[in-house]
Parts: structure tokens; C-alpha cells; sequence
């Protein structure tokens, strides 16, 4: 327990974005870093079981540091911290997808989302048995180097077989705007054109030919009814 405690403290005075705001909250109130940070462990772990959006806060201690602290690794010339925080991905990748099968059935536990923050937790703890390292060197590197040749086959066939598919209907959708285009073009017959005459006109030379218009005659009057006189009485 003492030697718990020790690496407890150890982890707590490094430096880092975790020990510099224990660091800054222990020199404003003057409490110990340990007692703050089993204070506020503790207020997780109750929210966890018993608060509202459990679920999204889980998913920001799981997701948001692990980020941050991949780009910092990104950016360092160390390459061992690439590593071991490629490996927390992996983990990270393979539990996510074992969790969308599993999340229906054990969403209904009360202490379901306490449990997951501290499995992702101990996968990203800088400790010796960091848990993306254990399961990673223990399950998942065995089953990729027994299964890996036929994964790569599997990947290359389907890729083959996509490429194929996308230049059939490449083909046919070409082959089809082709034939659209030529009916088209058959089913547009040319408009005649009237003769434009630009030869100058004057005395000796022939005049241009008289252009043919459509006959637009005008509508005939309507034909006007007889008229009859009214009859007078007295007149034969």
C-alpha cells in the first residue's frame, strides 16, 4: 500500500497538464495534491454512477486528453511515445467497436459508466502495466500476426473487386450520355434561314431576289346579316 502510495505521489509532483493544475490548485487553497486529487476522483466516480450525461463525460476523459496528448507526441522527436499512445488508439478503436455490440445489454448496469472511465483510464495511465499495453502485447498482436496475410488478401480482392465496379458504371453512365446526346441531336432538325442580299444595289444590276415570306393575309370581315325594316301600319 505504501509502495502504491509512493508511485500515487510520484505521478501527481510530474510534470504534465495533470500535475501542473494540481500544482496551481494546491498553491490557492493549500490542501495537498494527494487530498485533491482523491477529492476529485471520488466526485467523478459519484457523478459517474449517479449523474446526468454520463455517458458523454465518459466519452471526453476517454477521448479528449489521449488527443491532446497525441498531438504533443506528434510534434516531439521521440518516437516512444508515438508508440505507446498508437497502442492506447488500437485498444481505444477495438473496445469501441465491442462495445456497439454490447452497449444495448450492459447499459442497463448502474455502475456501467464508472467501470468504463476506469478501464479507459488505466489504458492511458503512464505506469508499467498500462492497460492498452497489456491487452495490445496479449490479445491483439497474437491475433494480428496469426490472421494478418489473410486480412491483407481479404482488403486487396475487395479493393480490386470496387475498382472494377466503379469503372463498369463509369462506362455506363458514358455510354449513356453518349447515346442522350446523339438522339438529341437527331431529334433537333435545322431551321431554314432567309437569303440576305450583299450585293450593293444601283442602276445595271440585277435586284436581289425577293425573299419568301409566309402569306399572313389579313382575316375576312365577318359577312353582315340583312336588314329588315320594321313593319309600319298604314304603309302598303
Amino acid at each position: 500500500m505504501a509502495a502504491l502510495q509512493q508511485r500515487l505521489e510520484r505521478f501527481l509532483h510530474s510534470p504534465g497538464p495533470i500535475g501542473d493544475l494540481l500544482a496551481q490548485l494546491e498553491a490557492r487553497t493549500g490542501v495537498q495534491r494527494l487530498y485533491l486529487a482523491s477529492g476529485s476522483v471520488t466526485f467523478l466516480g459519484l457523478y459517474l454512477m449517479f449523474g446526468y450525461g454520463a455517458s458523454l463525460l465518459c466519452n471526453v476523459i476517454g477521448f479528449v486528453y489521449p488527443a491532446y496528448v497525441s498531438i504533443k507526441a506528434i510534434e516531439s522527436n521521440s518516437k516512444e511515445d508515438d508508440t505507446m499512445w498508437l497502442t492506447y488508439w488500437v485498444v481505444y478503436g477495438v473496445f469501441s467497436i465491442a462495445e456497439f455490440f454490447s452497449d444495448l445489454f450492459l447499459y442497463w448496469f448502474p455502475f456501467y459508466y464508472a467501470g468504463k472511465c476506469l478501464f479507459l483510464v488505466w489504458c492511458m495511465a503512464p505506469v508499467p502495466w498500462n492497460g492498452s499495453q497489456l491487452i495490445y502485447h496479449s490479445v491483439i498482436r497474437p491475433f494480428f500476426l496469426k490472421h494478418h496475410r489473410a486480412v491483407d488478401n481479404m482488403m486487396g480482392d475487395i479493393g480490386t473487386k470496387a475498382l472494377d465496379a466503379a469503372s463498369s458504371v463509369t462506362r455506363e453512365v458514358l455510354h449513356t450520355l453518349a447515346k442522350s446526346r446523339a438522339r438529341l441531336a437527331a431529334g433537333v432538325a435545322p431551321q431554314p434561314s432567309l437569303p440576305v442580299c450583299t450585293e450593293p444595289r444601283g442602276p445595271g444590276r440585277a435586284p436581289c431576289p425577293p425573299r419568301h415570306r409566309p402569306n399572313r393575309s389579313a382575316p375576312a370581315a365577318p359577312a353582315r346579316l340583312p336588314q329588315h325594316r320594321p313593319f309600319l301600319p298604314g304603309r302598303g
